[in-house]
């Protein structure tokens, strides 16, 4: 790492804008909550504000004043660590269910989401993977192969959570890095058919995905039950019109909207700021993208520069499939919204990455 040399202060402006848009945006939504006597509004906000922000944030400053190469040293311990916590987690007594999934683990006022954990524990390993050995990755064996490893492994815990999203967000991830380390495309377009195929076989076996793919094609289908979030997520953007009701005055997070701080609060944030706020929040995940991207192909060190793309790849793809899904553009998920989504953990791990991305930056060549 080059001495004294400074962090790539756009990104970290970038971060820094989009996490106080979050901040904002979370807690007008989680207004919601408080019309709700049987909330958990208390512990929401503690898990959000507390371990998620506060703690996040010194997380994001330790990690970016640290030398990111530690990570690299301890890649196959923070893999071993993401696996048998997401193995821990479909124990009973141990891991806890909502709305049908089992993937936290509480800690008193704090849940720890798992697959978080094995999100940063994958892009962290197969970047020191491919790093080491940076001449063999267009074979099969040393390339391809370790990667079908992990996305095995990775299917298997969270399949049974279960947590088809997240597993999307890694497949997406994983192929970036691989054709960044410069792993051959005739690999990538088996992982798409290979992803088709398993795709087809989950929505025959789990009716939920079926509903959201028949849903999506048309969203008149069910309209008080598979539809209806989208239904519901599609009248929020459209009465918050170009420039939206302003700040907390959203009528559809009080009784309409599911998760109103879950995956559907983008629609929230449209329909309080409108367009032109909408438009704001897309442009500042695209410069995070486009900063991020910037990052990792100056950054002379291999580690880092794929460490960045699974990152930046990771955050941004999870942003777009949330906006998309709220927008009715493709089939709806249960994906949150970085920085802005409730969920502690990955508020957590979301600050924690930028910090990482921000050592890396460090590194870059002049």
């Amino acid at each position: 790492m080059a001495a004294g040399r400074k962090i790539d202060k756009p990104f970290l402006l970038i971060s820094i804008i989009l996490m106080v848009a979050g901040f904002f945006i979370f807690s007008s939504a989680s207004l919601a909550l408080l019309a709700k006597e049987s909330s958990n509004y208390a512990s929401i906000a503690f898990s959000q504000t507390v371990f998620g922000l506060f703690m996040g944030m010194i997380a994001l400053i330790v990690c970016a004043r640290s030398d990111f190469r530690i990570w690299k040293k301890y890649a196959l311990w923070l893999l071993f660590g993401a696996i048998i916590l997401n193995i821990l987690v479909l124990i009973p007594g141990v891991g806890f269910e909502h709305a049908g999934a089992r993937r936290w683990i509480k800690f008193g006022l704090i849940s720890l989401q798992t697959s978080e954990v094995l999100k940063l524990a994958f892009i962290i390993y197969f970047a020191a993977w491919s790093a080491g050995v940076k001449e063999k990755m267009k074979t099969f064996q040393w390339g391809f192969l370790p990667l079908l490893v992990l996305f095995t492994i990775s299917a298997t815990l969270l399949l049974n959570q279960p947590d088809t999203d997240n597993l999307v967000l890694i497949v997406f991830a994983g192929v970036a890095m691989f054709l960044v380390a410069e792993g051959k495309w005739r690999y990538v377009f088996t992982i798409i058919l290979a992803g088709a195929i398993g795709f087809v076989l989950l929505a025959f076996a789990r009716p939920y995905i079926m509903q959201r793919v028949t849903t999506f094609f048309n969203t008149q289908v069910d309209a008080q039950g598979a539809s209806y979030q989208v239904q519901q997520s599609l009248i929020a953007v459209g009465s918050g019109g170009l420039f939206g009701r302003g700040f907390g005055q959203s009528v559809q997070k009080f009784t309409y909207l599911p998760e109103p701080v879950g995956d559907s609060v983008f629609a929230v944030a449209a329909e309080e700021f409108g367009f032109v706020g909408s438009v704001f929040l897309l442009i500042l995940f695209m410069l995070f993208a486009t900063r991020g991207m910037k990052i990792a192909s100056v950054t002379s060190n291999v580690f880092g520069r794929l460490t960045v793309v699974g990152i930046v790849i990771m955050i941004t793809s999870q942003a777009f499939v949330n906006i998309g899904a709220m927008l009715g553009v493709i089939p709806l998920s249960g994906i949150t919204l970085p920085f802005v989504s409730h969920g502690g953990t990955s508020l957590f791990i979301t600050l924690l990455e930028v910090g990482i991305v921000l050592s890396i930056s460090r590194s870059r060549v002049s």
